[in-house]
This record gives C-alpha cells, sequence and structure tokens, in this order.
C-alpha cells in the first residue's frame, strides 16, 4: 500500500457506546495512518462522547437511516481509499488490511466483506432468514454472483465513491450500492471475513419485519430503473397468458355455434391484451430511458481518477 495514500474509516453508529471504542480502536493498531470518522446518527447515549475519547473524528448526522448518513459521508469525506463499516464490534478490524490490499491490487472499485461463517447467536434467525431470501432475490433480479448483498463490511475506490447517487434512506443502501455496481459493470469482488456476536448490551437497528419489507421494495423500485424491460415484460406475458387461457373456452364454443355468449369474458380478454400491450411499451420506453441513464452514469464515474496504487 502507498505510504501517501490516504484511507478513511467510516462507521455509521447510533447508540453503539458500548461498542464504538473497541472498534476505533482496532482501525487505530491495524491502519494507524488512517483517518477515522464516526457519524453518529441522532444517538440518545454517549456514543459521540466515546468516540471522540477514543480518537475519532465525530460528525452529526441528526436524521435517521443508514442511507441518510452513508449519504453523508460519501460527500464529506476525501480520501483514496474508503472503509465503511458497522460500528457494532461484529467485524474485525485486522481484516481491512487484506480487503484494501485486494481492492488495490485487482484495481477493483469495491471490495465487500461477505460474512463467512456467521457464528452461533451472531444474528437472529430472521435476520439470518431474511439475509439469504434477499441474496437468491437479488441474484434472481439482477443476476449478480453476490452471496451477502446486506453486509456491513466494504471498501471502496474514490471513483466509486465520488460518483455514486445515493437516494436511499435505511438500511437499503447496501441494496442500492450493489445494483449500482452491477449496472455499471463495475469491477468488485467479494472476500471472506468473520463476523461475531454483539458484545453484551449491543442490540442491533434492523427491524426483521419492517426493514425487511422496505428492502423488498427497493429490489422492486430499482428493478423498475433499472430493469424496467424486465418486469413490464414480465407482467406483459403474465396477462397475455392470463387472457389466451380464458379465450380458450371462448374460442371454442364460437367454433362450434358461431357465438358469443359470453360477452364479459370476452371484455375481459380484451382489456388484457390491451393491458399486456401497454406494460410491453412501457417497458421498451423505459428500457431507453434506462439506458441513457447508464450512460449518464458512466461519463460521472470516469470524470472521477482513479485510485493511484
Amino acid at each position: 500500500m502507498n505510504e501517501k495514500m490516504k484511507v478513511a474509516i467510516l462507521i455509521p453508529c447510533k447508540n453503539e457506546e458500548s461498542t464504538i471504542s473497541p472498534v476505533i480502536t482496532g482501525f487505530q493498531k491495524t491502519l494507524p495512518d488512517a483517518v477515522i470518522y464516526v457519524y453518529d446518527n441522532a444517538s440518545t447515549d454517549q456514543t459521540a462522547d466515546k468516540a471522540r475519547e477514543a480518537g475519532a473524528i465525530v460528525v452529526f448526522e441528526p436524521t435517521p437511516g443508514k442511507g441518510h448518513v452513508v449519504r453523508r459521508m460519501f460527500a464529506d469525506v476525501e480520501a483514496d481509499v474508503f472503509v465503511l463499516v458497522d460500528g457494532d464490534s461484529t467485524y474485525d478490524p485486522g481484516e481491512s488490511v487484506s480487503l484494501i490490499e485486494t481492492l488495490l491490487n485487482g484495481n477493483l472499485d469495491m471490495v465487500t466483506g461477505a460474512r463467512s461463517p456467521i457464528i452461533e447467536g451472531a444474528n437472529r434467525r430472521g435476520h439470518l432468514f431474511g439475509n439469504k431470501i434477499f441474496n437468491r432475490l437479488y441474484r434472481l433480479l439482477f443476476g449478480s454472483e453476490f452471496s451477502d448483498i446486506l453486509t456491513g463490511y466494504r471498501v471502496f475506490s474514490r471513483r466509486l465513491v465520488k460518483s455514486f447517487p445515493s437516494v436511499s434512506t435505511g438500511f437499503e443502501i447496501e441494496t442500492e450500492i450493489a445494483v449500482h455496481t452491477s449496472q455499471l459493470g463495475l469491477p468488485v469482488l467479494e472476500v471472506p471475513v468473520s463476523y461475531a456476536s454483539r458484545p453484551e448490551g449491543s442490540t442491533s437497528k434492523l427491524r426483521t419485519v419492517s426493514d425487511g419489507f422496505r428492502i423488498f421494495r427497493a429490489m422492486l423500485v430499482l428493478l423498475k430503473e433499472n430493469r424496467p424491460l424486465l418486469l413490464f415484460g414480465s407482467l406483459s406475458a403474465t396477462f397475455l397468458a392470463v387472457s389466451a387461457v380464458l379465450s380458450v373456452p371462448l374460442v371454442a364454443t364460437f367454433v362450434d355455434t358461431g357465438l358469443v355468449p359470453r360477452l364479459p369474458t370476452a371484455i375481459l380478454i380484451a382489456g388484457l391484451t390491451v393491458l399486456s400491450l401497454l406494460f410491453l411499451a412501457l417497458g421498451l420506453i423505459l428500457d431507453s430511458v434506462t439506458k441513457g441513464r447508464v450512460e449518464l452514469k458512466r461519463l460521472a464515474y470516469l470524470q472521477i481518477s482513479k485510485t493511484k496504487i
């Protein structure tokens, strides 16, 4: 690693007074030249004081939500390499060196720490189940090989950070980052990292049901924004298939008698067929718009200078 290279440790946290100091100390030992930023997201305990005492630069983000914090971090901090890590002591600061070296040696834009294995008691069963479901759903919708899109341990290049148009507000920010890299075809890699239980007194901010619903909704929105032809093409095919099934007995009756006795069904079939054509047209139009947006994102990405090794 180039000694002149500036590394920034970005730690979003809320009410982590029992864990933030060990996290900061761990990174100080592992990366003594790195600048550590703690973004306090409206904590009601002594998180900010503990972080400041440990030697971190503390910034307050009053708007609740991890997405708001990450957007603020990416806008405020200047560095060559960015390490984004949760402040709950579940990730090992010592592994950041290998993540950074992987990023630099591979000339990559992002290296994610895939949690493997998740040890007994490290997470609630609902979180584990939801994580598996969302990873499979993501691969189905976006075709990426990410195995852990919700990890809280990532390393970024300056080029990605400064060209990422974040819009998420909560924990769905991880999904947005993954979709962004997949959409632009950016060079990324996953590296297995250890994942420990939360220390006693620390509680997860992730709400299984409500945040899970938000992540699922974010995936659908991102699918509409990034792969509209797949979404609306699927709807078009569904309506067309339903209309075809409904039309079979109607056509058979017409062939036998020359009459169409079930007029409401015929009207329904016509309506479904029209909707199918409309969805197909909408998908084609939005697909063209999306390609233009991708080109603009790509140009913004290329305008940022690469991280020099």
